[in-house]
């Protein structure tokens, strides 16, 4: 795809800083750097995202995703890893190009933020939720 970031990054027109390169995927450092050592895993292949992956692609991908994030923690001395694939912008994909994040994690005071908000379980609605995605 021609204006896509990623596909120029895949095609040498603009430079990366690679960290695992094979015939299917790409890995490289991000830009942003949200901790040291945050790095994405592209697959060669141009989709949106993970929604529109075809099951073989995916398990491609994700098949390189745990070596490539050991190496990361491995380099960086982190003691986590957050690996997040954002779909569509309301979940805050910026880039439409199918890509893993791989975080390391260093601890509580990094500038990485997820926080989640437990409510009381409704195990009714939570039965109705599900019924509804089964049948979808």
């Amino acid at each position: 795809m021609s204006d896509c970031i990623f596909c120029k990054i895949l095609a040498g027109e603009i430079p990366a800083s690679k960290v695992y390169e094979d015939d299917q995927a790409l890995a490289f450092l991000d830009i942003s750097q949200v901790t040291p050592g945050h790095t994405l895993v592209v697959p060669k292949k141009h989709h949106r995202n993970l929604l529109e992956m075809d099951a073989t692609s995916a398990s491609q991908l994700f098949a390189k995703i745990p070596a490539i994030a050991q190496k990361v923690m491995k380099a960086t001395k982190a003691d986590g890893m957050n690996i997040i694939a954002n779909c569509e912008e309301i979940a805050g994909q910026t880039v439409f190009h199918t890509h893993v994040h791989l975080v390391p994690r260093y601890g509580t005071d990094d500038d990485l933020k997820i926080d989640f908000v437990a409510h009381e379980p409704d195990f009714d609605k939570l039965a109705q939720v599900a019924e509804t995605i089964k049948n979808a």
